[in-house]
């Protein structure tokens, strides 16, 4: 299920303060791809082994954050630095 416009229209970055908008399933498929690979770490330099059924990205292309439950998870060190991903 996507997430709430509303809270989306008030949800930021705790880091960088940036908006966010949901990940394309283009963009999740390529995610997945590289979790199941074994190249992902999060911020706090920790395996990605779970592949993301959707998340959030920062505007500016600099952070991921997943949604577990219909529920962000928008914690620093669960965020996954999108340059490990080349262009999303």
């Amino acid at each position: 299920m996507p997430i709430d416009r509303q809270l989306l229209e008030i949800l930021c970055c705790p880091v960088t303060k940036q908006p966010l908008r949901p990940l394309s399933t283009d963009e999740l498929a390529q995610i997945n791809h590289q979790i199941a690979g074994g190249k992902i770490t999060n911020a706090g330099n920790d395996s990605v082994t779970q592949a993301l059924s959707e998340g959030l990205i920062t505007q500016n292309g600099q952070r991921i954050y997943r949604i577990d439950d219909n529920i962000p998870v928008m914690l620093e060190n669960e965020s996954i630095p999108a340059d490990q991903f080349g262009n999303l």
